[in-house]
């Protein structure tokens, strides 16, 4: 990987009037790499992902894209990274390969470039039979993929994805983290934002858990959990006063807890050695014992 970072924020500050988005926040994201922002709904990573491409202009701080400042070259910028919108902004009144012809102009590709542009799109989102097809009668994975395709259109150096899977069902979910998958595996920078555990735990070589606008925590996802809730979580299941009680014992042992509905969690249960209160399933930690850990809050 290059010793460049693809993408770098130093104390970036972004307020929306009284509202401080993105609070003196810095981020490195490698080349080469699938880099996950994680956080609740609210946590500043659409915001940042506003600023990456030049949509949102940062109050203070330093943000660089490829080693361009922005705002200063941001249609540099835009030369050489995709975007994939969390909103759908699909042209209804288009078909399929029209969307993509569009786009290609707009990205200025070279005329004798194009057609085969859009058919790579089309081969891209598994729709080459549906390239006259209007795009008012996609169904909602059909579109979620077409947006990935028209973000790759150009091949980018970078691809920024915001929320790329939300509100889809499991099944075309997991279609679009495969093709997430294989942009990742040709040496695309991937950068997305979600608010799914499986997701960031499955695709990315790194998160940052973004919390009120700052990062809280960086790293390789089985780094970040081995750190913050060692290797093995006790979930016990029991009534509210019984529940209490076992909070109280593992914290007067040491042991961290998280609070869940009718469970309890108890983080570092490797360290647990026979103790009678401990009776539950365990279970491997995740991010979301770590999101938890680190803000005090549920993801969404």
């Amino acid at each position: 990987m290059s010793s460049s970072p693809a993408v770098l924020l130093e104390q970036v500050v972004k307020r929306f009037g009284a509202i401080t988005a993105v609070d003196h926040l810095d981020l490195e994201v490698p080349v080469g790499s699938c880099f996950g922002l994680l956080g609740p709904n609210g946590a500043g990573k659409s915001t940042l992902m506003r600023l990456l491409t030049g949509q949102a202009v940062a109050d203070e701080g330093r943000v660089e894209v490829l080693g361009h400042r922005l705002p200063e070259d941001s249609r540099a910028v835009r030369a050489v990274c995709g975007v994939v919108p969390q909103i759908d902004n699909l042209d209804d009144e288009l078909t399929v390969a029209e969307n993509l012809e569009v786009y290609a102009r707009l990205q200025r590709l070279p005329r004798d470039e194009r057609p085969a542009a859009v058919r790579r799109g089309l081969e891209i989102a598994h729709l080459v039979d549906r390239a006259d097809t209007p795009t008012s009668e996609l169904s909602g994975g059909m579109r979620r993929r077409l947006l990935i395709a028209r973000g790759l259109l150009h091949r980018p150096r970078l691809v920024l994805l915001d929320e790329p899977t939300v509100g889809l069902d499991p099944q075309i979910r997991q279609q679009l983290w495969a093709q997430i998958a294989a942009i990742r595996a040709e040496g695309t920078t991937v950068a997305m934002s979600t608010h799914y555990i499986e997701e960031a735990e499955r695709l990315c070589d790194e998160v940052a858990v973004v919390y009120a606008g700052r990062v809280v925590a960086t790293g390789p996802p089985a780094d970040l959990i081995a750190r913050t809730v060692g290797s093995e979580v006790l979930e016990i299941a029991g009534s509210p006063g019984a529940l209490a009680d076992i909070e109280t014992q593992a914290r007067s042992e040491g042991l961290r807890t998280r609070r869940s509905g009718t469970t309890i969690a108890v983080l570092d249960a490797e360290r647990l050695d026979g103790q009678a209160w401990a009776t539950g399933e365990r279970r491997a930690p995740t991010l979301e014992d770590v999101f938890v850990v680190l803000t005090g809050e549920e993801l969404a």
